[in-house]
């Protein structure tokens, strides 16, 4: 469980239902700063749904190195697609599988639209049984 929450703090992706009257599914496209990790974040279009990249962390030339598959483990963090195909789950909100860097595994995750400014991400595993969540700023 331990390796569960620092993965999705560092790039868990699922977002909570505290949205306003103001927000609108598309608001969550854009760039993203996660904070805690500080890392930049693409979120866009894709496909009919909503997709994720990293495109810049704070780790310059960091690695994929807790990945399970050792071809994968040389890739780097930078342009890594962490979500993609995230389907819309309700008003200003998606649901798909987070990739977290932190472990290697994937999640069922959210991003949930709060504001034009705002992201509120989710990641859980365990059946849901445990989840932990992060909060985006926008850059543009």
């Amino acid at each position: 469980m331990n390796g569960l929450k620092i993965a999705l703090a560092a790039t868990a992706l699922t977002f909570g239902a505290h949205t306003t009257a103001n927000a609108a599914p598309e608001d969550a496209f854009g760039t993203w700063r996660d904070a805690t990790k500080g890392s930049t974040v693409r979120v866009y279009s894709c496909g009919g749904g909503l997709c994720a990249q990293i495109v810049k962390t704070s780790d310059a030339g960091a690695k994929d190195v807790n990945n399970p598959n050792p071809a994968l483990q040389k890739r780097p963090i930078a342009g890594l697609v962490i979500m993609s195909g995230a389907k819309k789950s309700g008003d200003n909100a998606w649901k798909g599988s987070i990739y977290n860097r932190e472990d290697g595994q994937r999640y069922s995750g959210s991003i949930t639209v709060v504001n034009k400014n705002t992201l509120e991400l989710q990641g859980c595993g365990l059946g849901g049984l445990v989840c932990s969540s992060r909060t985006w700023t926008r850059i543009n």
